[in-house]
Parts: structure tokens; sequence; C-alpha cells
């Protein structure tokens, strides 16, 4: 019955947000997809609250996941809007014979269903046009990849009974869940970008799911109820995830993220996103707005600081290289939510909102999560410096005093993590393939004529979420939801240079060819 009740609240928002997303998204795609999409993400929500384990979910969704992902024109945009419909609930795949195989998730079933047949497309495709070989971002995340399929970090030792070993089926293992994780995604990101046009649509999917999950956690919010965590008990995922979270007595909102930090992390993106869709949009000015007011809405009642500032920098980051013009509608919008917060705070509401801001009491629990990443710090710091070229990977055994309240070392810090455990190696790999779109966005916008402007805002938007993402992982651990979303990310920055790069190619060409015609030829010959 309870599951039932969650089914009924979350198909009405569903219903209603889709309603009034259509006329925006139909700006971006065509009607039949968008019909699909939707079916698909309404019939798998119910088949995901009636299935009693993720086994008879998988068993069901698996043919409708192929289905949509092969009829739809423009496969990361199916994915990006199925990609958050569930928790990240993970069960071991039963084997006989074998010790282990791998986990499952709703991350590796999008995967096996829809990335991977559309990636085997896309290699087949004669299109000229496509990025064809292997690009530096390419090379980059392949390193990256050898890396921890070599360099076997053994789990937390009070989890895992003692310390584990690799082995040659653990380093096949891991290359083999690092290529359908992460470079499958990764390819169809960048391979499927072909036009600006289809990356639009891909960000547009985006922004729709977030819009979703910002509406249930605005809903989950103001109810003091998190819809979704019941899947972790029925299912037998992690059950830390079925936690209440809370700050100053404010319930942290989370959605199907899993985590609120998981949850402010993606909607910093979608704004992001949407700091460039939305001056694409003609008319529907208060859909407009009413998808940006919905998005930092669902952002606030997350309670994530980090998210907070990443936010922030993303939108002056788009204003100071050039969208400030374009983002007018936004700085709107966060004046209305600016007023609307100024009155909160006035109230006596107020007084446990002032307690969830950074640094407002230096009892709080903030200060407490402060001095406890200072610590976890200096103690990597002494790690690192022991272990520099390749990391530690048994780091977390020296590390057994900084086990939290919940029983986990918590190494919150994308970037101190892959330092920690892959060293200075691991680290260049990967903030180099974070860096190198920057750098070479910077020189494309050098390029651009005004005439551009399409492209030069999308270029932009997607440099300013970079970069708010690069803030972003350094306070947030890099997994689930927002690790593909992060891929994907830096996959179509690298898609829009590539059709920058054709445009120019084209033409380059074309002028070549007018300045032949034009040579007049001799009536002698």
């Amino acid at each position: 019955m309870i599951e039932l009740k969650v089914l009924i609240v979350v198909l009405g928002l569903s219903v209603i947000v889709f309603a009034l997303a259509k006329p925006v998204a139909l700006q971006f795609s065509a009607e039949a997809d968008f019909k699909r999409r939707r079916n698909v993400w309404m019939a798998l929500t119910v088949v995901a609250f009636l299935s009693p384990n993720i086994w008879l979910f998988a068993l069901l969704a698996a043919p409708v996941l192929y289905w949509g992902g092969r009829k739809d024109s423009n496969p990361l945009a199916f994915y990006l809007l199925l990609l958050m419909i569930i928790p990240p609930v993970s069960r071991q795949i039963p084997t006989i014979g074998i010790k282990q195989l791998f986990d499952i998730d709703i991350y590796r079933l999008l995967s096996f269903c829809v990335l991977i047949p559309a990636a085997w497309r896309l290699r087949k495709s004669p299109d000229p046009d496509r990025i064809r070989g292997l690009r530096g971002t390419d090379l980059l995340l392949l390193g990256y990849g050898a890396l921890q399929a070599v360099l076997f970090v053994s789990p937390d030792p009070a989890q895992s009974h003692g310390i584990l070993h690799n082995s040659f089926t653990n380093t096949l293992r891991t290359a083999f869940l690092f290529y359908i994780d992460v470079y499958v995604l990764y390819y169809v990101a960048t391979r499927g970008g072909k036009t600006r046009g289809a990356i639009r649509e891909a960000l547009a999917a985006f922004v729709l799911s977030c819009a979703l999950m910002a509406t249930v956690a605005v809903f989950e919010s103001t109810r003091h109820w998190l819809l979704y965590t019941d899947f972790f008990a029925r299912w037998g995922g992690d059950q830390l995830r079925t936690e209440y979270y809370s700050r100053a007595g404010l319930l942290r909102a989370e959605a199907s993220s899993g985590q609120p930090l998981a949850l402010g992390f993606l909607l910093t993106v979608a704004l992001g996103f949407w700091l460039y869709l939305r001056s694409r949009i003609t008319g529907l000015t208060v859909r407009k707005m009413a998808v940006t007011l919905v998005l930092l809405a669902g952002l606030f009642v997350s309670f994530s600081r980090g998210p907070w500032l990443a936010a922030l920098v993303i939108f002056l980051a788009y204003s100071s290289f050039g969208g400030a013009g374009r983002a007018s509608g936004l700085m709107k919008a966060g004046m209305v939510i600016l007023l609307l917060g100024g009155l909160v705070l006035l109230s006596p509401f107020g007084t446990k909102l002032r307690a969830a801001l950074p640094f407002s009491d230096p009892n709080s629990a903030a200060q407490a999560s402060l001095m406890y990443r200072k610590e976890l710090l200096d103690r990597s710091w002494q790690i690192i410096q022991a272990h520099p070229l390749l990391g530690d990977q048994l780091a977390l055994s020296d590390m057994q005093d900084l086990r939290q309240g919940e029983g986990i070392i918590d190494v919150v810090n994308t970037y101190l993590g892959v330092a920690l455990f892959y060293g200075a190696t691991g680290t260049v790999l990967f903030v180099t393939f974070q860096l190198l779109p920057l750098y070479r966005t910077r020189r494309a916008l050098r390029l651009l004529s005004p005439s551009d402007s399409d492209d030069t805002l999308l270029a932009i938007a997607l440099a300013a979420t970079v970069i708010g993402t690069i803030i972003l992982l350094a306070d947030s651990s890099f997994r689930s939801a927002p690790k593909c979303i992060f891929y994907v990310l830096i996959a179509t920055a690298e898609a829009h240079l590539a059709v920058l790069y054709s445009m120019k190619m084209r033409a380059v060409s074309g002028t070549e060819m007018q300045r032949k015609s034009s040579i007049a030829v001799p009536e002698s010959l």
C-alpha cells in the first residue's frame, strides 16, 4: 500500500511536469520521440514501484529500453531522460561456478540496453562528419581507465572483512566495467552529437529529467517525506540510503538521486545547460521562467552548499564569458528567489534556515564537517607524500580512525581520492581530461564570428558548466549519476568542438571552390 501511495504521488507530479514541459521540449525534439520517451518513463516508473526486486524490474525493463533506444533518433537523449528514473540500487548478479561477476544497477542496465547498441550503430555509420579515430580526451580517458584496471584499490577492510588482493580475472573485470560504465557512454556522447541540434536535444532531455526530480524534491521537502528511499529497503540496496538527512532541522531532499549532494550536483549541471537552452526558445516566457524556478527550488531544498556555490560560479562564468545578455531571465528568476528567501529569513522559519547556511554557528554540524574534511586532507597528504607517483591502493587501511558514525571513511573530495589511490599519474590524467576541452573551447571562441552567436553561447554554457563541475568534484564523491553526467558533459563539449571544426572545414572548402570557379579559363583551352 505504501508503494502504491508513493507511485500515485510520483505519477501525479510527473504528469503535470510532462504536460507543462511539452511545448518547451518540442522546440528541441520531434513529437514522436518526446511521446515515446515520456511513455517509457511513465511505464518503467510503474514497473519499478510494483516490482518486489531489481531482477523483475530488469527483466521487464530491458526489452523496453532496447526497443526505445533503437527507435529513438537520439539515443543519448533517451538515455539522459531515463538516467534517474530509479535510485542507484545495485545488486550482485548471481553466478554458478564462479565467485562473483559484477553488480547490476540502472546505469549498467541502460548501458547494455541503450548505449552499447547505439555505439555499435555509430561505429558502423558511414557518416563522414562523425568523429573518427582517437582524440586527445579519448587517450586521456583510456589511460585513466588502464590505470584503474592495473592498480587495484582494495575496499575498506572493515566492510570487506580484511584486505582484498588483485588477480588477473579482477583486472579483466575492472577493465570491462570501465568500458561499459564510462567509455561507451563517452563514445556515444561524442560520436552521437554530430550536429548542434542533436546536442541541444540531449541537453534538453537531461534538463527535463532534472525538472522531474526537482519537482519531487520540492514535494519531499514540504511534506518531509522521501519518496524513493523504500527502493533500498525493498530491493536490498545500501541501507544507509534509507536514512533521512536534515540540516538545521530542514529535510534535505534527494528524489531519485539517492543522496542530497547528488541531487544538488545534477541540478547544478542542469542549470548550466538551461542557461543556453532557454535562449533558444521562442515565446513561452512563463514556462521558461517556471523551468528556471523549479530547478532553482530543487537545488535549494537539497541544502547542499557545494552545489549552491558551483551554480553561482556557473552563472558568473557564463555572464563574464559573454552570455550576460542571454542570462537576464535567469537573473530575474534569481532575484525573485532572493526576494522570497529574504522574506522567509525574516519569518519564524528563518531561524532554521539561517542555521543551515555555512559558518552560521561555530558549534553547528557544518563546522564538524569542515573539521572532518581538514583531518581527512591532512592524513591523505601524508599518504600521498609517501606514495607520490602511483598512490597507495591500501590507503583506507591506514585511515581507520577517520571512520564516521555511519561506519564509513568518507573521501568526499574526488581529486583527493584520485591522488590518494592513483598518485600524480592518475591526477594528471583526470585533471587534464577536464581542462583540455576548456582550452580548446577558448581557442574556438576566438575564431567564431558574431554571426555564430548560437555556437558561441553553447560553447560558453558548456565551458561554464565544466568550470562549475570542477568545483563540484572537490566537494563530492565520484559515483552514480553525477559520475555519468560528468563524462557526458566532457563528451558533449568535445562533440560541439567537433561540430565547429566540421563547419569550419566546410566553410574553407566552400570558399576554395568559389575561388577556383571564379578564375577565368582562356578560350584557347
